[in-house]
């Protein structure tokens, strides 16, 4: 069965308690990161998903739901083959064409790679201890306040004023 939204993933993880973030990938994104992913060797399905946890350090699982359809897509383009091997798996393979498309897209490719890695190093500092504890407690105060009653348009001029000084302060560390 085809789906119309192969990649349409609203990044839902198994530890995130639930709740919408930000996508992993954007549009077309997870095909560049298969391909290349397929390179380095012929792969399956679920081997897919696993290499891609593995890349995002855990951080994101795709499922089924959004693997398959990507690689229905990408075998429609051309740029895969699947082929049914003796024991009923379907092994992945990237073709001239798919190579071709991925060499033409190596700097977005590069680009999603140093995104991941961000993404990768921010979600283990949001895991340390202290940096929760000052993120949480950020939320409640900031919460608290803007929730505890009607704000004048001074007093949110004051906290928006906190914030970017803050981001300010923290974008200059060394």
């Amino acid at each position: 069965m085809r789906h119309a939204h192969p990649e349409r993933d609203h990044d839902h993880h198994p530890h995130s308690g639930g709740g919408r973030r930000q996508r992993f990938f954007g549009h077309g994104e997870l095909r560049l990161v298969i391909l290349d992913i397929l390179t380095r060797n012929a792969s399956h399905g679920y081997e897919l998903i696993k290499a891609i946890e593995s890349l995002t350090q855990g951080n994101y699982t795709p499922s089924p739901g959004v693997i398959y359809p990507t690689l229905d897509f990408l075998q429609d383009q051309q740029f895969i083959t699947i082929t049914e091997e003796e024991n009923g798996r379907k092994k992945l393979a990237i073709t001239v064409a798919g190579q071709l498309w991925l060499d033409e897209n190596l700097e977005q490719l590069e680009q999603i790679q140093t995104r991941i890695k961000a993404r990768c190093v921010g979600a283990q500092l949001r895991k340390n201890p202290q940096m929760k504890r000052a993120l949480d407690n950020f939320k409640a105060v900031l919460d608290l306040r803007v929730n505890q009653a009607p704000l004048s348009d001074a007093q949110l001029k004051q906290i928006i004023g906190v914030i970017d000084r803050a981001a300010l302060e923290i974008s200059q560390l060394d």
